[in-house]
């Protein structure tokens, strides 16, 4: 039933597939993770975050940090959880492990848009009446995204996660001392 998935993923699964802002699909499940720590999909989460991260990095020719993500996601991923959460959990775990693979043998490999199989009815209709609420629409190719998407990490305001650090580093100093 679409009622038991969390918001957070099904805005994540829209983002994903109608703005293909992955920047954005990061952020929002990224949330969700935090605040739900130590859960039994924490795993999934984090590694839903990786393949999202991984293909922003991947359309942005970051070979090397889309390799890193889908082998990290890849490590955190089981079929049982994502089928769980929905989704047709070998397909994608297949699909996820080609374009790794693929992208380790040959850093020129291209770029493409990815599609996470919806496996559940329910969630998809939850997904797809998300969309359209947004004046979304379902599939719609990177090559129609505005750039300012694909480049989203140099327009963002980092201030807080910069004073995060920051206090990170004061309190390791006071530990220290």
């Amino acid at each position: 039933m679409a009622a038991s998935y969390p918001l957070s993923y099904i805005s994540y699964l829209s983002e994903f597939h109608a703005t293909r802002d992955y920047f954005e699909c990061h952020e929002l499940l990224e949330e969700y993770w935090k605040e739900h720590q130590g859960e039994p999909f924490t795993n999934t989460w984090h590694g839903l975050i990786q393949v999202a991260v991984g293909l922003y990095h991947h359309r942005r020719g970051n070979t090397a940090g889309a390799v890193k993500m889908w082998s990290s996601a890849l490590i955190r991923l089981t079929t049982d959880k994502l089928e769980q959460l929905g989704l047709e959990g070998d397909v994608m775990l297949r699909e996820l492990t080609l374009r790794r693979d693929a992208l380790t043998l040959d850093a020129s490999y291209p770029y493409t848009d990815m599609e996470l199989p919806i496996r559940d009815p329910l969630l998809r209709e939850a997904c797809l009446s998300f969309c359209v609420e947004r004046g979304w629409r379902w599939g719609t190719p990177s090559t129609e995204i505005d750039e300012a998407v694909i480049q989203r990490h140099l327009t963002r305001d980092r201030s807080e996660v910069i004073a995060a650090r920051q206090q990170a580093v004061l309190n390791k100093q006071k530990e220290r001392s």
